[in-house]
């Protein structure tokens, strides 16, 4: 999802290009409105396809018969991102960002359509899986374009322009999702999406092409291929421990074994030393992205299935449960960085993971059936004001801490600890879900009336308020002793 990738203009892993001289304008004068309209426009499908696909995974999850897999459609996006993040940045800056935005766009488009044509629920999951090898494409591409083709003063004004195209789809994609899965069918939802994506590139081509003219790629160096090959590493071995989780039987050890031995030895050498075990100052600063993104996103992941199940929502209905959080995501945000707040950073960070744990917490109320539907969307919104708080000034208080040299790395990081948060977080949730039976209940539900699997739910939630509570817990180690 493109909404955890965007922490800080920094977060690529590439080295800055000076965008030349400054001629003057806005993002919108005559030199820049092409392109400021194209990759917002990229942003904006992206962001629609991120907002819409909860409202339509439930009904695909079960015409395909595949709720035992229903987190694995979540956590394989982020799975294969985590390797795509690695290849771009590294292909920026060889060759500058105009093919890896294409690729990433092409290659985004073509897990739609596999996961829209998908005759099971493994096609969909490897759709889906495509589909996160063009997003981590495409979005460090993104802010090679901006570092490029924007002088210094104009990309505070594309990065707020990227926020902002998220708000829309935010309001609109449940609605417009639950709709189309209502009348048209889950398909369309991801069908419909690459037709989308040819206007922004027709939009943007010509103008991208005159930036890459005019700012050629100063060194063509060599790919790190050792990073590479701790990204794929990492990559394969996140994929092999969901698959281990979703068999849960002697034959998943070895899958089980073999994705630990990939996985433990390239997250240790790809995040800063001490992440982990949560060591004092950035460590901790890094491993707090990681706790914050999964305990919410998989707990979201679930909502919209909850509601359907136990509550017998529409499509429509249950997706608009989360518009509440994606707004007042915004909200915190905006209060982290008003004036004199940066004195107060830890104790926002530490208050962000409590409203996100006491809005997971609140969201299972649902569970219980005298309480109203609408609790739910209540307590999300409570939680994207937390998310908004925690992102951010986790973001603002990596770059205090890093030396000028080190910014880039530690953004990259930071991108990779959020990556991994949702990937095993979401996969945790997911085999949670199908070792308690969620999997054969909720497929059930045409045949069953009333609540059919509220045990797997609340345990899921239950861990996700665990997991932000001690985000909460470790919040006061942000900071060095003197």
């Amino acid at each position: 999802m493109l909404r955890m990738t965007t922490a800080s203009p920094t977060s690529v892993d590439s080295t800055p290009i000076p965008s030349g001289t400054d001629p003057g304008g806005g993002v919108l004068s005559g030199r820049y409105r092409a392109l400021t309209l194209g990759i917002v426009s990229v942003v904006l499908v992206i962001a629609f396809e991120a907002t819409a696909v909860g409202t339509a995974m439930p009904d695909a999850a079960r015409q395909l018969n595949g709720f035992g897999l229903y987190a694995f459609a979540f956590s394989g996006y982020f799975t294969t991102t985590l390797f795509a993040l690695v290849v771009s940045g590294q292909w920026c800056d060889r060759s500058g960002p105009m093919r890896p935005l294409f690729s990433g766009i092409a290659v985004f488009g073509a897990g739609l359509v596999v996961a829209g044509t998908a005759p099971s629920m493994w096609l969909f999951v490897a759709g889906r899986a495509i589909q996160g090898l063009g997003g981590g494409l495409v979005i460090v591409a993104l802010y090679v374009v901006v570092g490029r083709a924007y002088p210094e003063r104009l990309r505070p004004s594309v990065f707020v322009a990227f926020s902002s195209a998220w708000v829309l789809p935010s309001i609109i994609g449940p609605l417009v999702s639950g709709a189309i899965t209502q009348h048209l069918g889950w398909r369309w939802v991801f069908l419909a999406v690459p037709v989308l994506i040819l206007l922004p590139l027709a939009v943007m081509g010509p103008a991208l092409a005159r930036s890459e003219r005019e700012h050629p790629v100063a060194t063509g160096g060599e790919f790190d291929r050792r990073r590479t090959l701790l990204a794929a590493m990492a990559a394969v071995g996140a994929g092999l421990l969901q698959y281990a989780g979703q068999r849960r039987d002697l034959v998943g050890l070895v899958p089980g074994i073999a994705g630990a031995v990939l996985l433990v030895p390239a997250v240790l050498r790809l995040l800063p030393e001490g992440t982990l075990r949560a060591g004092r100052g950035l460590p901790t600063v890094i491993l707090l992205r990681g706790l914050a993104a999964g305990s919410f996103f998989a707990a979201e992941a679930f909502i919209p299935l909850m509601m359907r199940t136990e509550r017998g929502l529409s499509p429509t209905l249950a997706g608009l449960t989360l518009t509440s959080g994606a707004l007042t995501w915004a909200l915190g945000s905006w209060l982290q960085g008003r004036p004199g707040a940066e004195r107060y950073r830890g104790a926002m960070i530490r208050g962000g993971f409590v409203l996100t744990a006491v809005a997971i917490a609140g969201s299972a109320l649902v569970l219980v059936p005298a309480a109203p539907t609408w609790v739910t969307a209540v307590a999300w919104g409570v939680g994207g004001i937390g998310m908004g708080l925690t992102v951010a000034s986790v973001s603002v208080l990596m770059m205090k801490l890093s030396a000028p040299e080190d910014a880039g790395a530690n953004s990259a990081a930071l991108q990779m600890s959020d990556a991994l948060g949702n990937v095993l977080l979401v996969g945790l949730a997911g085999v949670l879900f199908a070792a308690l039976g969620g999997g054969s209940l909720a497929a059930a539900h045409e045949t069953v009336t009333g609540p059919v699997a509220p045990g797997a739910f609340a345990v899921i939630f239950l861990s996700m308020t665990g997991v932000a509570l001690l985000g909460a817990l470790l919040s006061g180690r942000v900071r060095t002793r003197a």
